[in-house]
């Protein structure tokens, strides 16, 4: 006795602690956690931090450059002393080291037409970055409604089981006093096996149901999850109320992928405008300084009157040299480089054009094909709904005549597994309407909440 109460407490404590370990979560934390783990979000971030890394690029283009360059070696035979410029027939050593600067001031325009361009590539990026957080969000949504679709199935089976189960309690006692053959409870034992086995199988959709959900939201293997099953509202009228342009036309003004297309759109004309400043002249202001010593340098000890190398600083200050120019640059033939660049420009703007158009004629048909299968999921819902109303009554008369003896277990059976059906096709009904209704109101811009 002892050793069975350990085991039961034992087990207990166990469940508890599974219990325990189990992380109960809504939609919105749902949505949450796949938008922090999922992939494609982490890679849309990584090309966002890409345009902005090339919008400073190009915002640096208007400063000056500067540069500092410096060597040093050694010479042997005939050569020339680079702080003479004359020959000279021996071993020296050298160095020198300078500075130079470059100031662009008329580019034909292109520096400020660059920072306009990576200006919108940034913002079509930032756009791009919302479209793969709305899918995420909208395959996180189906799979979170997708585990409460298979608890209410599960529900359902446990009903199933539990009124076979109470019709076989009942059957027994008839039986038992010879009102209803021995026939009758082996059939209905039958049934209660059968829809035990129903509801194991509908514990095992239910786990894959939160396996794939856990596996869309990378969370690690041993973190067991639930949901928690919302206050679902049904209006059937909202759908009746909207039509396809006007959803279209919501749409366009609220999805990311709409907006980054139209970026992208105008960051190629401007593009075309950069292209074009290659054919215009440069002016730039450049500035330059540098010194050099070498040991071939000598000159008189006044004291000795003997020939010495003179030292590194005076040699520093006696060769240092500075220049400031003005550089006109004006293109006349690069090979038609420039022509080609612009026919380029124009090439991706045509482009850009015929992408923005196909994620329109895209969203329409998501749009009208999401629409019409939203009406008719409502008009199965409502189907279903009369369906289950109606084989409920049906069940009830039947079972009152089966044990008055006045129906046979093929008869009952039947109304059992019909209403059983209707209940899945219901519960399927339902969540399958939700979902498309969620998904005509994210493109109208509303939160994915229940």
């Amino acid at each position: 006795m002892k050793i069975r109460t350990g085991l039961i407490t034992t087990l207990i404590l166990l469940c508890f602690t599974s219990m325990a370990q189990t992380r109960e979560l809504s939609l919105k934390e749902c949505i949450d956690i796949a938008v922090k783990n999922n992939l494609n979000v982490k890679r849309s971030e990584l090309n966002l931090q890409t345009a902005q890394v090339n919008l400073e690029q190009s915002k640096a283009g208007r400063y000056p450059t500067l540069n500092a360059s410096g060597n040093y070696g050694f010479n042997w035979g005939r050569g020339i002393d680079p702080t003479t410029n004359q020959f000279i027939d021996q071993r020296i050593n050298f160095n020198s080291v300078g500075a130079s600067t470059n100031l662009p001031l008329i580019q034909g325009l292109q520096i400020t037409n660059g920072i306009k361009q990576d200006k919108l590539s940034l913002e079509a990026s930032r756009k791009d970055l919302e479209k793969a957080e709305n899918d995420i969000s909208l395959n996180t949504a189906s799979f979170y409604l997708n585990v409460i679709f298979n608890k209410e199935l599960m529900e359902n089976a446990r009903f199933q089981l539990e009124s076979s189960q109470q019709q076989l309690d009942r059957t027994r006692i008839l039986v038992e006093s010879g009102a209803l053959p021995l026939a009758n409870k082996l059939q209905l034992e039958s049934q209660v096996a059968t829809n035990e086995v129903n509801l194991i199988n509908a514990q095992n959709n239910l786990d894959l149901a939160l396996l794939s959900l856990k596996q869309a939201l990378l969370l690690p293997t041993g973190q067991d999850i639930d949901v928690i099953i919302p206050n679902v509202v049904i209006d059937q009228t909202e759908i009746e109320r909207t039509g396809i342009e006007e959803l279209y036309n919501e749409a366009a003004t609220n999805m990311p992928e709409i907006q980054g297309a139209e970026l992208r759109v105008q960051s190629a004309n401007v593009g075309v405008d950069v292209a074009k400043g290659g054919i215009f002249p440069t002016i730039s202001l450049s500035g330059s300084m540098d010194t050099r010593y070498s040991d071939a340098a000598q000159r008189v000890d006044p004291v000795t009157g003997d020939f010495e190398t003179i030292p590194l600083s005076t040699q520093y200050d006696n060769n240092f040299s500075r220049g400031l120019s003005a550089n006109l640059r004006i293109p006349i033939f690069n090979g038609f480089s420039t022509r080609s660049n612009i026919q380029r420009s124009k090439i991706s703007l045509q482009q850009a054009e015929i992408n923005k158009r196909e994620q329109e004629n895209s969203l329409y048909q998501t749009i009208e094909t999401s629409y019409r299968n939203a009406v008719a999921a409502a008009q199965t819902f409502t189907a279903s709904q009369k369906q289950v109303a109606s084989l409920v009554e049906t069940l009830r008369a039947v079972e009152n005549q089966y044990n008055n003896g006045a129906a046979n277990f093929t008869d009952y059976q039947v109304a059992s597994n019909n209403l059983f059906q209707a209940r899945t096709d219901l519960s399927r009904a339902k969540y399958d309407f939700i979902f498309k209704q969620k998904v005509l109101e994210f493109y109208q811009g509303k939160p994915l909440t229940f």
